[in-house]
């Protein structure tokens, strides 16, 4: 049977006052925020915060000093560890972990975005509606206009040139 405890009934939480089903694991350290929820057989440790609406429930992880707030979900046997945040509607499920300085929020994908390794750098349909080549991130309708130019500014050869402008073209098409 689940019983379901204020955080600070449970522990002396940070900023307690969030719920804490007792099939769930958290420590002492970690912060719950007065509207977030942790069940299952989630755990939530080190100085991890989890707040807003918030939601951390399966087999999911946070720990370190990872932050998972606003109506963010983790669940299955997700992990949120390291620097990493988590937040607006974005879900993080499955076996997915996110760590480091990593941040996942609001549009995330429900889906693996298309990525096309060019000869240069990868091309990635890196949020909606946008590419990512290299470290530079325009609209589908930027890369069209102004694959030339941003091509010969970073040094690209007329071939890759080329090869990039069908890359563009066929990630627009496809693309989301």
């Amino acid at each position: 049977m689940i019983t379901w405890l204020k955080a600070e009934e449970q522990h002396q939480h940070k900023n307690g006052g969030g719920w804490v089903a007792n099939t769930a694991t958290t420590e002492d350290s970690v912060h719950i925020g007065p509207n977030a929820v942790v069940f299952g057989d989630a755990r939530v440790f080190g100085d991890a915060w989890v707040f807003g609406n918030a939601q951390v429930y399966g087999k999911a992880v946070v720990s370190g000093d990872a932050w998972v707030f606003g109506d963010a979900q983790v669940f299955g046997d997700a992990a949120v560890y390291g620097n990493a945040r988590v937040f607006g509607d974005a879900w993080v499920f499955g076996d997915a972990q996110v760590f480091g300085k990593a941040v996942v929020f609001s549009d995330a994908w429900m889906e693996t975005p298309l990525f096309i390794q060019g000869t240069k750098h990868g091309v990635s349909n890196s949020s909606y509606g946008k590419l990512s080549i290299g470290c530079v991130t325009l609209t589908f309708a930027e890369w069209k206009k102004q694959y030339r130019v941003i091509g010969k500014r970073e040094g690209y050869t007329e071939k890759q040139i080329k090869e990039y402008g069908a890359i563009i073209a066929l990630a627009t098409k496809i693309g989301k």
